[in-house]
């Protein structure tokens, strides 16, 4: 069986078998994880964070990830657990020396080394390119390869000696499984300052409840005390009214009238009943009443004037 023009088919043209699984190019892999940011995929440039998980992001994208409130956002799954600046920590790295950047020879007769990178680990001298595990402290962000704390171990950091524990130690870019313990040990962490967190609003809120009950108490004593030396020492005395309490019982102690307590100061009343001051409100009051001196002439515009 041929075709047009006598050829002969071969086999793979006729039989189709399974598709080949198209493999990653480890070097594209690293350059991507170790070179770019995980949610702007732009060059990593300091300040460099780094999520509970050991994913590495340009500071300046995780702000304006966290800023955009539209509702076009896109939701990418690298920085889903990303809800706050203080779910990520930024990085204390090391630069490399050796390492010239952009300000070397940029012609196409250049070899470029991929496995040349800007930053290194302070202990060992590894560059951090992807072919060594590096690993951060969570409580200083001092970045250190994996190799330096197995070879130095330490209960402190041997770039600032901040002391940390093992739960503190986060893998960057880590495979799977370490992924996996990353986010139980991220979910425990956030767990425990939630407690933290409520018991100590709870026992604020103790300490405000005790103060209020010993002020009200130091406040209700000393008006306990005047109370019972004002009812010792004279009789007692209620709206006006004053009642012996040596009389006894009996026809007298009816006849008791209230005794109203008069002021000093006595009120000034006009034979008509009303007062000078209610009086003086009016113009046809003396003290409303002008002068010739004080009266208008000629020159004036206004009956008022003075």
């Amino acid at each position: 069986m041929g075709c047009d023009g006598g050829t002969i088919p071969k086999r793979h043209e006729l039989v189709k078998g399974p598709k080949k699984v198209e493999k990653v190019d480890k070097n594209a892999e690293l350059i991507a994880r170790w070179y770019y940011c995980t949610l702007s995929q732009e060059k990593l440039r300091k300040p460099v964070v780094a999520c509970e998980l050991g994913r590495l992001y340009n500071k300046d994208a995780v702000i304006e990830y966290l800023l955009d409130k539209s509702s076009d956002k896109p939701i990418v799954e690298a920085a889903s657990h990303i809800r706050s600046i203080k779910d990520v920590k930024e990085l204390n790295l090391s630069d490399n020396p050796a390492w010239k950047g952009d300000k070397g020879d940029t012609k196409g007769d250049r070899y470029d080394d991929l496995h040349y990178t800007r930053f290194i680990c302070p202990v060992v001298g590894v560059e951090m390119n992807g072919r060594h595990k590096f690993c951060f402290l969570y409580s200083c962000g001092c970045v250190f390869s994996e190799r330096a704390l197995k070879e130095v171990k330490t209960d402190t950091c041997h770039k600032c000696g901040v002391p940390f524990q093992e739960d503190d130690i986060i893998t960057l870019n880590g495979n799977k499984e370490e992924v996996e313990e990353l986010w139980k040990r991220m979910e425990e962490r956030k767990l425990k300052a939630k407690l933290a967190k409520k018991a100590k609003k709870s026992n604020k809120s103790r300490v405000a409840e005790s103060a209020v009950r010993s002020h009200s108490a130091e406040s209700a004593g000393p008006s306990n005390v005047c109370e019972g030396a004002s009812d010792q020492s004279s009789g007692e005395k209620k709206n006006g009214i004053s009642i012996d309490k040596t009389l006894g019982p009996g026809p007298s102690s009816s006849l008791v009238k209230p005794s109203k307590v008069v002021s000093g100061a006595t009120k000034r009343v006009a034979p008509d009943g009303k007062s000078e001051a209610y009086k003086s409100i009016f113009t046809s009051h003396c003290s409303a009443k002008r002068s010739k001196e004080q009266t208008s002439h000629w020159v004036t515009h206004t009956a008022y004037y003075f």
